[in-house]
């Protein structure tokens, strides 16, 4: 593609310069200061920090706009018809046990619709990025989803329930309709990147239950300008009320919505 709109030079450069924070703090991981927010959910100063600074760059560049983040909540600003949906660090759990596999998120709504997606893994340096209109784009490569159409050859990404959470024995009925039929599932603790992999064809599809909008607001985006389609797992179109999402090509998606169907019957 030619330059990045200001738009998207805005959103990679604050998406990196979190990311720089949490690498310095990702390669000193065993001494950092953690607290507990609950069952299985840590928040750590790392985080903190890479939220304080995408909160002040954003701000600084697009004054008024509000803000739906993980760690401030609803931040309402004065422009009501743009809104910043972030996750400072999505995969929390894999940053701190000193796994590579976690990424900052930063989405932009405008007017109620997605318009929008930055992920980025700062361990890998892999900048996702997607416009409405412009397509998705790893760095300066165009990113399309699989035309995959047989189920028996997919690689199917999912999230389970941990502990303290709701949901266990209904994600054991879905993977059962789901696993026996696929070439593999994958659990890698980061919905962002566990779509944005699907926007750039390294999986074929993805479903997961009961997640926040910062988790998958940008993959959303990166997901539909790679070509895929993104529905609630049962079907609706309120994923970020829900947090119940599915994702893939056309032929993936209406196979593993069906799938999920099945096992709720």
């Amino acid at each position: 593609m030619g330059a990045l709109s200001p738009l998207l030079t805005v959103m990679t450069e604050v998406a990196a310069r979190a990311g720089r924070s949490l690498n310095r703090d990702f390669r000193d991981v065993e001494h950092l200061q953690v607290s507990r927010k609950g069952p299985a959910d840590f928040v750590s100063i790392a985080d903190k920090k890479a939220e304080d600074i995408i909160y002040d760059r954003l701000t600084q560049a697009r004054p008024g706009y509000g803000f739906l983040m993980e760690e401030r909540g609803v931040v309402e600003g004065t422009d009501r018809s743009h809104r910043w949906i972030v996750d400072p660090l999505d995969g929390t759990l894999n940053f701190l046990h000193g796994m590579p596999h976690f990424a900052v998120s930063i989405a932009l709504e405008r007017e109620g619709e997605l318009v929008a997606g930055v992920i980025y893994n700062p361990a890998t340096d892999e900048m996702f990025h997607a416009e409405k209109g412009r397509g998705a784009w790893l760095s300066d490569r165009r990113l399309r989803v699989t035309s995959r159409k047989h189920f028996d050859e997919a690689v199917i990404a999912t999230g389970m329930p941990f502990m303290g959470k709701t949901g266990h024995a209904r994600f054991l009925k879905e993977l059962h309709q789901i696993m026996p039929h696929t070439a593999g599932v994958r659990r890698m603790g980061s919905a962002a990147l566990d779509l944005a992999w699907v926007a750039a064809g390294r999986y074929d599809g993805f479903w997961e239950r009961n997640l926040k909008p910062w988790d998958i607001a940008a993959g959303i985006v990166l997901v539909k300008e790679a070509g895929g389609f993104v529905s609630e797992a049962d079907g609706g179109e309120d994923i970020l009320r829900t947090g119940n999402i599915a994702a893939g090509n056309e032929d993936m998606l209406a196979e593993l919505t069906a799938r999920l169907k099945k096992a709720s019957a």
